[in-house]
Order: structure tokens, then sequence, then C-alpha cells
């Protein structure tokens, strides 16, 4: 039996297109075969949506484009219902004391007649533990890293995907109204969460790849989420970086809202962001290369007297993406010589954090780059959000 379900976000024809280029990459980079872990990549190539790569899985990519999954039971519904893969190419592991998914792996390889070909493997990924690496390096030797190939070919997105990225970007923008509308002193924490949160899900949107940041008073300074929530007080900050996400594209955004009339420091920290986030905008553009746009971002910041409180990276791609992260490598940092792409998409994030001053101040949106530039994707304009 070799039916396939319809796709359920993508038409046949955009993955029999991805699957091409795929198969094309293989060919260029002297491979016969590919083994996939990563689960944007699986999802890419064939819709595979599951969060089943906590558990080992694997999926096979050979010269002729042939794709088979090895994954485990509870998976084989998910691979039928979300999946172009045919039915017949979907592979069940045994679970039972002393089971060996790696070995199984090497079984499927010589069913393929990929017995001592040249194959490649994903191992930048959380889809692959260190543990499963190994046991699979044990069966199936001489394998070559080849964890670029799907991202490299991910980066420049289609119509179909810049649609919903475009999606995920309108919730992005429901999600900042949804706490706007709730932030004020003696705001929960958690109801401007679960607001945003809300605005997301009931448009059709998905939990965004990692966990949204929300921090006020010195937590505000933070980067990363965190256990635990408070009330605001009369004067504060609440640092939010979040997304929307449309079929697992991403579109992510950064804000910080003073709570109480802003001061003069924030005024000017505000002043740095804007300054910061125009003059990175202005850098994109076909044919550049990303290390640009981080030097921009840092001579703002440099100028203006904070060089001790911005970030070394100021940004990375924005598209499909899994826990824990919603980041598509590599980010914007010192001279990273990666050449901007027309219809790729990127988060541009300008982080102040200064803690002996004990103050936040972020800005940051998601654009698409057009042969003109960066357009951006959000409906929000830059100016200082406060209330009271």
């Amino acid at each position: 039996m070799t039916e396939t379900m319809d796709p359920p976000h993508f038409s046949h024809a955009e993955f029999q297109a991805r699957q091409a280029r795929a198969t094309a990459a293989l060919a260029e980079a002297g491979l016969d075969a590919l083994l996939i872990f990563a689960p944007e990549s699986m999802y890419w190539l064939t819709g595979y949506d599951t969060f089943g790569f906590a558990m080992f899985q694997a999926m096979v990519l050979d010269a002729d484009g042939r794709v088979d999954l090895l994954t485990r039971l509870p998976d084989l519904r998910q691979a039928q219902n979300t999946s172009v893969i045919p039915h017949d190419r979907i592979h069940i592991w045994p679970e039972h004391q002393g089971a060996n998914p790696a070995r199984d792996l090497a079984d499927l390889l010589v069913a393929r007649d990929l017995t001592g070909k040249r194959i490649g493997w994903e191992t930048r990924t959380a889809g692959l533990t260190h543990a499963n690496g190994v046991a699979i390096a044990e069966v199936v030797p001489d394998l070559r890293d080849a964890s670029d190939l799907i991202p490299a070919l991910r980066r420049v997105k289609s119509d179909a995907e810049i649609t919903m990225i475009r999606r995920a970007a309108e919730m992005t923008d429901d999600a900042l109204d949804a706490a706007l509308s709730l932030t004020a002193p003696g705001a929960f924490e958690g109801d401007i969460h679960a607001a945003m949160q809300s605005a997301i899900l009931s448009k059709g949107g998905e939990p965004a790849g990692n966990e949204t940041v929300i921090g006020s008073g010195p937590n505000a300074l933070l980067c990363r989420s965190f256990a635990g929530r408070r009330h605001l007080d009369a004067r504060d900050q609440l640092t939010l970086e979040w997304s929307g996400s449309a079929a697992r594209y991403h579109a992510a955004a950064m804000r910080t809202i003073v709570v109480g009339p802003p001061s003069d420091q924030q005024r000017a920290m505000h002043d740095a962001c804007v300054e910061a986030l125009e003059a990175c905008e202005a850098a994109i553009h076909p044919g550049r290369p990303m290390g640009d746009v981080y030097t921009a971002h840092a001579e703002v910041f440099d100028k203006r007297g904070l060089a001790h409180a911005r970030l070394q990276a100021c940004g990375y791609g924005m598209g499909i993406a899994y826990n824990p992260i919603w980041v598509e490598f590599p980010m914007f940092f010192e001279g990273n010589p990666l050449i901007m792409q027309e219809n790729q998409a990127f988060f541009l994030h300008m982080i102040v954090m200064d803690s002996a001053a004990g103050l936040a101040m972020t800005l940051g949106h998601t654009v698409l780059v057009t042969p003109a530039g960066a357009e951006r994707l959000s409906r929000h304009g830059t100016g200082l959000l406060s209330v009271s």
C-alpha cells in the first residue's frame, strides 16, 4: 500500500519541489543517502509533524529521491496523517527490553541497498541524542556529517512558506495587542501570558518552538524563560519575547513595556534600540553578508555608550521550528560571512540590559528580505510602549 494523505498545509507539488532540491543537494555533496534526524528537516521534506523526535526516529533520503521513515508505533498514524511518505515506507522499530533501533536502522539501510555507500547524517539537532548517535555510529560506520544540507535549502522560503510566515506575524501582532490590553500596575504576568497565548491559539496557531520570555522588575533583564510569575508594580518594566506559529512557521518579536512614566534613561535606551533596528534593516540586502547587520547594530549601541549592555548577536533566521528553540541558524554575529538572499526571513532583536541601572529595553520584529531590502512584517510601530 503506497497511498498518502493529502498534506494538511502544503501541496504535493510543494513537497515534490523540496524533495527534488534535496536530492540535487545530495548529488552535489557526493552522497548516496542522508540520515535525517532534525524534526524541522523531516517536516520540510515530507510534512511529517510530531514531537516523537524526543525518542529514536530516523528518516532516510536516497539519491533517487526515495524517503523512508523509521519510527515508533505511536507515530505510525502521525506519519500517515501528516506526511506525504508512502505508507509502505513507514517502518516501525519494535519496543522491548534490549531493543536496538540503531540496528533496525542499519537493517533498513541494508534493505535499501545502501551498505557501504556514502551516507551523510544530521548531528547538530535536538532530534539526535549523543547516546543514539554513538549507537548508530557503531553499526553504520563511516558516516559523514551533513548537518547543513537541508538547513541550507530551507533558508530561502517558497511563496507558500512566506504565506505561513506572514500569518505567523499577524498572530504575533495579535499577541502584543492582547498583552497591551492587560499590562498595568498590579497586573499578573500569568494573565498577560495567557492572553498572548490565547490570541495565537484562537487564530489556529500552535505553541511556539520555544517558551515565551516574560519577565518584569529585575527579571525584565532576562533573555530566557523561567518558572514563576509576579504582579507588576506601579512603576515597572515588562520584557516580552514571543512568536506566533502558523503550521510550525514563526515570526518572532520582542518588546519592553514601561509601566508608569518612562525615565529619561529608558527613553534614551529606547531611542538607541530604534536607531540600531533601522541600521540593521538598512544593512539587509540580497548579496550582503550577515555580519554587516551585526556591525550596524554594534556601531549604534557603542556610539551611544551602551557597549556594556548590548549582546553579541542581534537576530537570526525564522522558519520551521520545534522545541526547544525557534532559531533558524546561523545568527547575526560579528564576522558572519553567510550571504543573505531574497525571500529569507529574519528576526531582528535589539536588546539592551543594563545591570548597573537595573533597566532593560528591547525592540524586535521579523522582516522579509526583498530585492529592495528588509520588509517589516509587523503592523506595530517602533514607538516606546508605556502604560500607567
